[in-house]
């Protein structure tokens, strides 16, 4: 288990990475008018990832879930994977990508990188991590109660989001 306390520890610092970048691009956006949008879901949505980090701990440790290689390794990989898929929206979305959801209005829609083949690519690096995260050490229950949470808040925020990129997208 020392090494899954690694690996939760290392998302859990991708975290903070994320949100060094998530305030550099704030600033940005706010400089050129940006408006921010659903400030009432957000401290839900970070105090869902933040469970999810601590029962991804506690469920092995006091559930006493074993290791299962035939499970533990391909969730990993996917774990991986999101992870990579979260920075190739940072990279393509530049100074707009953010944590919240901050529009510059007249500012056109972002079509490269994984966004040529989805509306909202980063939410499905979301939805991946949160159910292989807790999965790369059998923490099943994690899984399903943060991924039932997950789509009930993301139900929310896509919502919130789509309805702040068409108000402020160019005609």
């Amino acid at each position: 288990m020392p090494w899954y306390a690694l690996v939760v520890l290392a998302v859990a610092a991708e975290r903070v990475a994320e949100l060094v970048v998530a305030r550099r691009n704030a600033a940005w956006t706010f400089s050129r008018a940006g408006v921010e949008h659903g400030r009432d879901h957000y401290p839900v949505m970070v105090a869902l990832h933040m469970a999810l980090l601590a029962c991804c701990l506690l469920e092995p440790a006091l559930a006493g879930r074993p290791f299962l290689p035939v499970l533990g390794w391909p969730m990993l990989a996917f774990v991986v994977l999101a992870q990579a898929l979260r920075w190739w929206c940072v990279t393509a979305l530049g100074p707009y990508w953010n944590t919240r959801v901050i529009v510059v209005p007249g500012a056109r829609l972002v079509g490269a990188g994984p966004y040529r083949f989805l509306r909202h690519p980063n939410y499905l690096a979301v939805v991946v991590e949160v159910a292989a995260l807790p999965l790369a050490h059998c923490a099943w229950l994690t899984a399903t109660v943060f991924t039932v949470a997950n789509a009930v808040l993301l139900t929310v925020r896509v919502r919130c989001e789509n309805a702040a990129l068409a108000q402020a997208a160019p005609a």
